[in-house]
């Protein structure tokens, strides 16, 4: 038995649903159907997820709705239209959009996330409405009756225990479940979603909760590329990958797949396979707890943006008794979270998502640290990027460091950090944001064109 999720390219429209459906039909293991929110149909498109913030934001302003909903509306329509079905679903959909924006505004994160929320929602009941109408018997399930209890704020959404043995109710079901991704409920019934890529972590939750026998995570590419196909040219694609080998790369920005998504799998052991909505027929990227080939040091090489560096320095820092401590500790009071935190004697680097900073916690925070830490400099630097080498073979393999660090040098690129984690599997440097491309491209080279040529 398997759950399947199908993201917002392979649900954006009446004839990608078609093809999802021809999916579901060609597999009768494939039990639990997770979707997301249409997504795109073309790339000036607009995801139906951005034109309902459109809508929440038009709403919290006391502003005219009506053109921003009459255009989601419109979304749903022509899906609806496309797959022959009646009138009656889409004005269930409209009820519901209508509801939604009449909910109390006063906590208007609630509201945003109840209005994000209705893309996911109202796809799941087009589309088990259109199983039913060609022969696959299919039941639109809720996550609040399904009982996907999370917890409360501020924290991140996170599934609660209790969520799972409530999921595992839903193998007493027969006919195909299609379920909303994104998002869950307090225990209090509160509409709370998950982060980016929630879609993702919905069908992760399922998956473990049924105790599925695969996890398929239905995308718009034929497999997971060892770099970014849009920066390396026709980059090898990767057959198979560990668990820690994916989250490793998630993190720092394959977008293929959410790094928060594999842990309720993961804890599971249940396997999972990325594969292509538009070409089902391709083998996908399996992602195991152990892979069979482990001859290439390094499989996958990702780079990320978005990233700034405190840098603090102080004589004697490293004889000063919790001196990292109260440092991190002005930076948890801040609400900020940190990535690495690379050191010297005398001085230490934090680095963290340059999201998190404004001009005013920037200000509190190099104030802070240099009157209650007394260092002697303090300042932040912005624009770098991550670059980061991930492989379970890297272990014990001797000079990786040493061939990827000639090869950025290659590039003329400043190192500003490296890092290589306890358990061996990634090894990261810290870059100029204006050097990522060149580096991944030379990174590429060093690693795996040999082999593409061997």
């Amino acid at each position: 038995m398997k759950v399947s999720k199908f993201g917002g390219t392979s649900v954006a429209s009446a004839e990608q649903i078609k093809k999802v459906a021809s999916i579901v039909q060609s597999d009768p293991t494939r039990k639990f159907i997770v979707v997301s929110a249409p997504g795109k149909r073309f790339d000036s498109d607009k995801k139906v997820t951005d034109l309902l913030i459109d809508l929440a934001t038009v709403a919290l302003n006391n502003m005219e709705v009506e053109t921003q909903l009459q255009l989601v509306l419109d979304r749903y329509k022509e899906i609806a239209k496309g797959l022959g079905l009646e009138q009656p679903i889409c004005d269930v959909i409209e009820e519901d959009l209508r509801q939604r924006v009449l909910i109390d505004k006063s906590d208007k994160e609630f509201f945003i996330d109840n209005i994000k929320a209705s893309g996911e929602d109202n796809n799941a009941k087009l589309i088990s409405t259109y199983f039913t109408s060609i022969g696959l018997p299919a039941q639109y399930v809720s996550p609040k009756t399904a009982g996907l209890v999370v917890n409360n704020y501020p924290e991140r959404a996170l599934a609660l225990p209790e969520a799972y043995e409530n999921l595992s109710k839903l193998n007493d079901i027969n006919e195909i479940v299609v379920f909303p991704g994104f998002f869950g409920f307090t225990a209090d019934g509160l509409l709370r979603t998950f982060d980016r890529g929630g879609s993702d972590i919905t069908g992760s939750i399922l998956a473990a909760a049924v105790h599925a026998s695969l996890y398929e995570n239905f995308t718009d590419v034929d497999s997971v590329f060892c770099a970014n196909p849009r920066v390396v040219n026709d980059p090898m694609e990767i057959e198979e990958i560990t668990y820690r080998e994916m989250r490793e790369l998630s993190y720092a920005g394959f977008s293929v797949f959410h790094d928060e998504a594999l842990m309720p799998v993961y804890k599971a052991g249940i396997p999972v396979c990325i594969k292509n909505t538009n070409n089902p027929s391709a083998t996908g990227t399996k992602i195991v707890s152990i892979r069979k080939g482990k001859h290439r040091p390094i499989t996958g090489i990702s780079a990320d943006s978005g990233f700034s560096i405190l840098y603090v320095s102080k004589y004697l820092m490293n004889r000063e008794i919790g001196f990292g401590r109260k440092l991190l500790q002005i930076l948890e009071e801040e609400n900020i979270s940190y990535e690495h935190t690379p050191s010297g004697l005398d001085d230490i680097s934090v680095i963290f998502r340059s999201h998190q900073l404004t001009t005013e916690n920037e200000t509190r925070i190099i104030k802070r640290v240099k009157e209650e830490l007394h260092a002697e400099d303090v300042h932040f630097r912005h624009e770098f990027s991550m670059i980061v080498l991930v492989g379970e073979g890297m272990n014990n393999n001797t000079g990786l460091a040493a061939r990827a660090a000639t090869a950025i040098s290659r590039t003329g690129a400043n190192i500003e950090m490296i890092n290589q984690g306890s358990s061996e599997v990634s090894l990261s440097f810290g870059v100029h944001r204006s050097n990522e491309n060149k580096i991944l491209q030379e990174l590429y080279k060093e690693f795996f064109a040999a082999v593409t040529v061997g």
